[in-house]
């Protein structure tokens, strides 16, 4: 049996020797926590990168975190639920531990998940959510957005135009791909303060000699 649905059922025979009693070891639903999207990201079929892609959340967006499982949160919110990273999510203002995401959210985690409770009822195991296969979603056109992998693919965030960031810091040498919808001009620059550039008008879903190596941007 998996952690989801594991249980201890001790029946004492009824009849006419001894009274019955019933101890269930059960594993609740999982309360909702509020949480804060703190970087553009996939949300995912289940929990980890292999999984289909199902939707995107915005940096700043609230969602509600449900359940965590190693490293990744299954998230409920507009549009299709699913599965992110707990790097990209943060509790209370406060950057969750990816490790012990659960903790960050009020959850009670055990090596292996969520710890069982005691009682007496019946067994109530937890919605597993459905996986789908939708196409990729597109960013809004007004923005310009950056990606970790090629095509379009992983963490991601996205500016508008007249941004300017003269130091990527932790997004430094990652961009791998550009989606520019509204064909503005895009400055990449391979240090910062806007030195070594390349511009772009349209979107690059390879980088080629510039993949993997964007310190400062400007959108114009």
């Amino acid at each position: 049996m998996n952690r989801h649905t594991r249980k201890t059922l001790l029946n004492v025979t009824t009849a006419v020797a001894v009274a019955a009693t019933a101890l269930v070891v059960f594993l609740p639903a999982a309360q909702a926590a509020p949480g804060t999207v703190t970087s553009n990201v996939n949300v995912r079929s289940g929990p980890g990168t292999n999984y289909a892609v199902v939707d995107q959340v915005r940096r700043g967006q609230t969602v509600d975190v449900q359940q965590c499982q190693g490293s990744w949160c299954y998230i409920a919110k507009p549009g299709p639920d699913g599965w992110v990273s707990a790097t990209y999510l943060s509790a209370q203002g406060g950057q969750v531990n990816p490790s012990q995401p659960g903790i960050s959210f009020g959850f009670n985690l055990g090596p292996n998940g969520p710890n069982v409770n005691i009682g007496v009822g019946n067994q109530r195991p937890p919605v597993q959510p459905p996986v789908v296969q939708p196409p990729l979603p597109q960013p809004v056109s007004d923005d310009v957005c950056f990606y970790d992998g090629s095509r379009y693919r992983g963490p991601s965030f996205c500016l508008a135009p007249g941004d300017n960031i003269r130091d990527l810091r932790e997004w430094t040498d990652r961009i791998s791909s550009i989606q520019n919808e509204g064909g503005y001009s895009v400055q990449v620059c391979s240090e910062p303060n806007y030195r070594n550039c390349r511009t772009y008008t349209t979107s690059a879903s390879s980088l080629n000699d510039y993949d993997d190596y964007i310190a400062s941007i400007r959108i114009r």
